[in-house]
């Protein structure tokens, strides 16, 4: 069932009861910011920590989860668990343990090297971090955790198993069902052990909810990628997400086969494929790789360049080779780029953009298509989230991890599965799912929105962004009123226009603004003879606003100064 929209609910701060209540701060309706809470009297465990990445950045690095809720009720949280190590999982942790005290973060195998080389470079911010096994078990007073085996595109993935007085909470993690994985299998007996003892929930990831094919296996992309490399002659510049360990060390495999040295460019990349060599997770050759000082000596046909970037974004060396302004690579003729990725909801447009300036470079670019497999993804298609279900066998469903059209169409194949549709809960962040030894209901929201964070790690507000979309959008309006001791206007009103409108083409326009402007001030002023200067600029502000978009369909911000002028 679709739950009420969380704006009419009553906003909750805190609770105090022994209901077991499940709700996100981020990670529903939409891809990222992911974080997920269980509470239950006086505890709160905290699942993942995640970042978002804008649309539209409008000065933005990312975003992050509100956490008021958390700053409030921060005596109750007993830890920080994490899945895996993905930023849009781990990319918070530093936000958020500046802003909130967490007890304790618990994560496993690569997540943890990557978690401390994040906290390595935030002065002034500790963590007391603990790295569990699929075999740990921590319990508390209200809560048992304990951790089963997944299969994702990042080594060490894990679903929670929440155990609660009603049964347990089983929380998926980003996952799918890989048949011939590349290291460890799903553990089916694990989750179906949890089955036999009773799952009152699972949350569930529904990333590809809408893909109505099995995903495919990682190690079939690896062959892929070797007979590409083995086909190409000249130099390959291949870009995939930084993150995705799996699939660097299959690039740095083809790249030995085919007697290719590698470079890597990007931070993220750097930082990731340093991460993984030193936890063993990426095994090369003694001098596979290079630095940037010696690849310009190695022949195009001997070298890989392994680059961030897949997904367009404007700063990333991908991006950045493809605009020629890339300190130390420029596209020569013969170079072929390989996307090993699939689009993010909402970058298609960025990476389309790429594409193009890299084929007006005059490089060859293969992407992930029908008939070249460059990538697979990480999460379950409608099989698997099926088998999933069919495995857990949970009492209530609440699919979490995607946009609002994917959650909608997890619950449609949960009520093919044979949950009850009352038992389905499509929820919003922030609204509270309240479990009782008798019932279910959601009728309580808690404090949720979004947090912008710039480069510089400054929280922005959110009226700020609005006003650079705004100026971004529509542009700037001045209106400067020159008047007496009296406030009588003296002259005429003088405008200004940045983004808005071209004023040497547009008289007509021009002369019509200052002419409504001018009335809207005289006529306030001659209703209003002892209004002060901040109300008039406020009633010209709401005027002329609606008069402005009237006439031309646009909303600039309104910028007006009323300049009290001597008079001799």
């Amino acid at each position: 069932m679709l739950s009420k929209n969380k704006f009419q609910l009553p906003e909750i701060e805190s609770f105090n009861d022994n209901n077991i209540k499940v709700m996100a701060l981020g990670g529903l309706g939409e891809v990222g910011k992911n974080m997920y809470l269980v509470e239950c009297n006086d505890e709160i465990i905290i699942i993942d920590s995640g970042i978002l990445f804008p649309d539209d950045t409008y000065g933005i690095d990312y975003v992050i989860p509100d956490y008021t809720y958390l700053k409030i009720n921060e005596d109750k949280i007993v830890g920080l668990f994490i899945t895996h190590g993905h930023e849009d999982h781990i990319g918070g942790i530093p936000n958020l343990l500046r802003a909130v005290n967490v007890k304790a973060v618990y994560a496993t195998g690569l997540a943890v090297g990557l978690i401390k080389a994040k906290m390595s470079e935030c002065n002034g911010v500790s963590i007391n971090l603990i790295e569990y096994s699929d075999q740990s078990v921590y319990k508390f007073k209200n809560f048992e955790v304990s951790f089963f085996k997944t299969n994702h595109s990042i080594p060490d993935s894990h679903g929670i198993a929440i155990k609660t007085r009603l049964g347990y909470i089983l929380h998926t993690g980003d996952f799918k069902i890989d048949l011939t994985p590349l290291t460890n299998m799903t553990d089916f007996g694990k989750i179906t052990d949890y089955a036999k003892s009773g799952v009152l929930c699972l949350l569930s990831d529904s990333t590809n909810a809408n893909v109505n094919k099995f995903t495919t296996s990682e190690k079939r992309i690896g062959e892929s990628i070797k007979s590409i490399f083995a086909a190409i002659k000249g130099r390959i510049i291949i870009s995939t997400f930084a993150s995705n360990i799996y699939r660097v060390q299959q690039i740095i495999e083809a790249s030995v086969e085919t007697k290719r040295k590698v470079i890597v460019f990007g931070r993220s990349m750097e930082k990731c494929v340093n991460v993984a060599q030193k936890l063993n997770y990426i095994k090369a050759p003694q001098n596979t790789f290079i630095n940037a000082k010696d690849f310009q000596y190695i022949s195009p046909e001997h070298l890989t360049i392994l680059s961030t970037g897949s997904q367009g974004e404007p700063l990333a060396a991908l991006s950045r080779i493809a605009d020629g302004t890339h300190k130390k690579i420029k596209i020569i003729p013969g170079d072929t780029i390989v996307f090993s990725s699939s689009a993010i909801p909402g970058n298609q447009q960025s990476i389309n953009k790429t594409i193009n300036k890299l084929y007006k470079a005059g490089a060859n670019v293969i992407v992930n298509s029908p008939l070249v497999d460059t990538h697979a993804s990480g999460h379950a298609g409608e099989t698997e989230l099926l088998l999933m279900l069919a495995l857990v066998r949970p009492k209530y469903f609440v699919p979490i991890h995607g946009e609002f059209s994917m959650q909608k169409r997890h619950m449609d194949l949960a009520i093919e599965s044979g949950i009850p549709k009352e038992n389905c809960f499509i929820l919003e962040n922030g609204e509270v799912l309240t479990f009782t030894d008798d019932r279910v209901f959601c009728n309580y929201c808690v404090p949720s929105g979004n947090t912008y964070v710039d480069s510089n790690n400054f929280e922005i507000n959110g009226n700020i962004i609005k006003e650079r979309k705004l100026l971004a959008d529509d542009g700037l309006v001045s209106l400067v009123f020159k008047v007496d001791g009296k406030f009588n206007l003296i002259g005429t009103v003088e405008f200004f226009s940045r983004g808005f409108i071209y004023m040497k083409s547009s008289e007509d326009l021009v002369n019509q603004i200052k002419q409504k402007a001018r009335t809207i001030y005289t006529s306030y002023i001659k209703k209003y003879p002892k209004a002060t200067k901040q109300q008039i600029e406020y009633n010209i502000i709401l005027e002329m606003g609606a008069y402005l978009q009237q006439a031309t369909n646009r909303k600039p911000i309104i910028i007006p100064s009323i300049l009290v002028c001597k008079t001799i």
